[in-house]
């Protein structure tokens, strides 16, 4: 069992590519934006593939299989612990997680749900209500960070995904109140990860995030072929919203931080 470094976009864009609904991550991250920061690991020609991605306070791990490549995923967690960062962040399918815990100590975060737009003529049809939800830019920067202090504090957000052109905000009195945005956008690849989707607590109820969302459907389905996200499966509202604009469950991942034991051996 040898770990391998892959470098070859295209083939890691065909790998990916055969199920799109589980790798949206991964293909979004092969955009030559955020290409330059992951780091790609597998162990065998047509196993798993995990993705190292160093952008923010820490490291992710991203390591997805289906239920039936779970062996080969344990495998590959198991050839990663020379060479994983001392902290990182992970979302992993499976047992994966547990193969890890030899060496590091695991601070769950919960479980999480991806979900896939499935049924685009939902979202198409989904009222806005009395909300107009318009594109943001970077201009609206300093109103966006102040939003989500009040509304999803310590969110993921990565401010270059701004200049994307795919976020979409709702006001109220020409106050922001709701948003919608992505984490990975690629029309290279034809794939989009819905995220930061926060509605300001004053509006929560009302349909403003829902809108949002909406929108960026809408906005998204004319460059891009796979749209999903990521919500946390205890989340039931937001499941529900989901389900309503036709988006559909694809699998169900753990989220940890993993800090390396003292006596672990890691890179």
């Amino acid at each position: 069992m040898t770990l391998r470094s892959l470098h070859d976009r295209s083939a890691l864009a065909d790998r990916f590519g055969r199920d799109p609904a589980m790798h949206l991550m991964e293909l979004g991250d092969l955009d030559d934006l955020l290409w330059p920061h992951t780091s790609w690991y597998t162990v065998s020609d047509d196993g798993p593939v995990a993705l190292l991605y160093a952008v923010g306070d820490i490291p992710t791990l991203l390591a997805f299989a289906r239920p039936g490549r779970a062996a080969g995923l344990e495998e590959l967690a198991e050839a990663l612990l020379p060479v994983l960062p001392r902290r990182f962040f992970g979302h992993l399918t499976g047992a994966a997680g547990k193969v890890l815990e030899s060496a590091y100590a695991v601070q769950p975060h919960g479980t999480l749900v991806r979900m896939a737009l499935t049924d685009p003529g939902r979202a198409c049809r989904h009222p806005d209500g009395p909300w107009r939800p318009a594109p943001l830019g970077r201009s609206d920067l300093p109103e966006l960070l102040a939003l989500f202090e009040q509304a999803y504090p310590g969110n993921w957000f990565d401010h270059r995904m701004l200049d994307t052109g795919q976020y979409v905000g709702a006001r109220q009195d020409g106050r922001l109140v709701a948003v919608a945005g992505v984490h990975v956008y690629s029309a290279a690849y034809r794939v989009a990860a819905i995220g930061n989707v926060a509605a300001h607590p004053g509006v929560r109820g009302q349909g403003a995030g829902g809108a949002c969302v909406a929108e960026l459907c809408r906005r998204l389905g004319k460059s891009v072929d796979h749209i999903g996200l990521n919500v946390r499966a205890d989340n039931a509202t937001a499941v529900g919203l989901y389900r309503r604009l036709g988006f559909s469950e694809v699998t169900e991942f753990a989220e940890a931080t993993f800090t390396a034991l003292p006596q672990a051996q890691t890179g």
